[in-house]
């Protein structure tokens, strides 16, 4: 019975870590929206908070495409759109 212990112990981490990463996600979110200026390009470096790894972080921008992009992922498609479109989220 010790195996049905430590596999409760492993759900239990790994749901409280799964937990402390959505409410990071959700701060940084909501600590960080806002609406970029419609007057085009943002400066050279901006201050996003990265959709993929729920974090602040300060990029390169190569016109609108900030430089930690990696074409294909989810969430690097998404930020790259917000962008795009005037909407970003800061900090």
């Amino acid at each position: 019975m010790s195996d049905d212990g430590s596999i409760a112990r492993f759900l239990h981490s790994a749901a409280r870590a799964v937990g402390r990463r959505y409410a990071e996600s959700k701060r940084a979110y909501s600590d960080g929206q806002t609406r970029a200026d419609s007057d085009g390009p943002y400066d050279e470096h901006a201050r996003i908070v990265c959709r993929r790894y729920a974090q602040k972080r300060t990029v390169v921008l190569d016109g609108y495409e900030p430089d930690c992009f990696e074409a294909g992922h989810p969430d690097c498609e998404g930020c790259l759109e917000d962008v795009r479109e005037g909407t970003v989220e800061t900090w």
